[in-house]
């Protein structure tokens, strides 16, 4: 059955700082010696977590795509993580999955965390991203969406389940980690998916600390990887046929009740 080899990166950012964030990133990323297909990023990779759109934000033909469409082509990786985007007149969080050949996807926040002000200062997305890659259906999602559960459901018929993992990119503060770490493992048992998190360490300009916890959890809720505090880099290769194992021995995804998720949402 066919794998996915993932390298995520774990890194402190440079507080509103592009430049330095790319820089920074491009060494980690070239560094990367495994054989890998996906590369995730954490949120707001260039940036930070910042309510500055109108200072920072970039268009789809800016500097950051085009880094990361580069990256993408030299290392022959699939790079995925957040950033700020202006479409339309409209500031977005916007998560990109960069493919090799330089096509791409994207995901809008759809959870704005409004204890922050991010709803104040940025336009809230309305689509789920699914995609594929190696026979791997993916399900693209970014931080504070990862308390609405809903969101990240399963919509499945009783014939095959949506999509077998689950990333979030992140900027989870530290005092909320528990949460953080409770709510991922159940979001892996919950779905019957293996987990991805990418969060960043250190502190922010608004001097809020982050402890990272990024973690990669399989199907059972079983955590595979995580690391607290410091900046890594780390690689993993995950197997289809264990997670069909799991499905076909705890067949729940089954009796899930069906029902969608209306997309177009009327207060988006």
């Amino acid at each position: 059955m066919s794998s996915l080899s993932v390298s995520l990166i774990q890194t402190n950012l440079y507080w509103e700082d592009k430049n330095r964030n790319l820089a920074m990133l491009e060494d980690k990323i070239l560094g990367i010696s495994e054989k890998t297909n996906l590369v995730i990023l954490p949120e707001m990779f260039s940036t930070g977590f910042s309510m500055n759109p109108s200072v920072f934000a970039e268009s789809m033909d800016g500097e950051t795509i085009a880094w990361m469409k580069k990256l993408a082509s030299s290392q022959k990786i699939i790079l995925t993580g957040s950033i700020i985007i202006e479409d339309n007149g409209q500031f977005f969080n916007r998560l990109i999955w960069m493919l090799p050949n330089g096509t791409y996807g994207y995901y809008d926040k759809r959870h704005l965390f409004a204890y922050a002000g991010e709803d104040q200062h940025y336009t809230a997305g309305n689509k789920r991203l699914i995609t594929s890659v190696n026979g791997w259906k993916i399900n693209l999602q970014i931080c504070y969406d990862l308390r609405f559960p809903v969101w990240a459901r399963q919509q499945s018929s009783n014939e095959t389940p949506e999509f077998d993992l689950l990333i979030y990119v992140a900027n989870w503060p530290e005092k909320r980690s528990h949460a953080w770490k409770t709510l991922l493992m159940a979001r892996a048992i919950e779905n019957q998916s293996y987990v991805i998190a990418v969060n960043r360490v250190g502190l922010d300009g608004n001097q809020i600390n982050h402890s990272g916890d990024s973690m990669i959890i399989d199907p059972l809720g079983n955590i595979l990887f995580t690391t607290q505090q410091n900046e890594v880099i780390h690689h993993m290769e995950l197997h289809k046929d264990a997670l069909n194992d799991i499905r076909n021995k705890f067949p729940f995804w089954k009796d899930a009740d069906e029902f969608q998720i209306l997309q177009d949402h009327p207060h988006a």
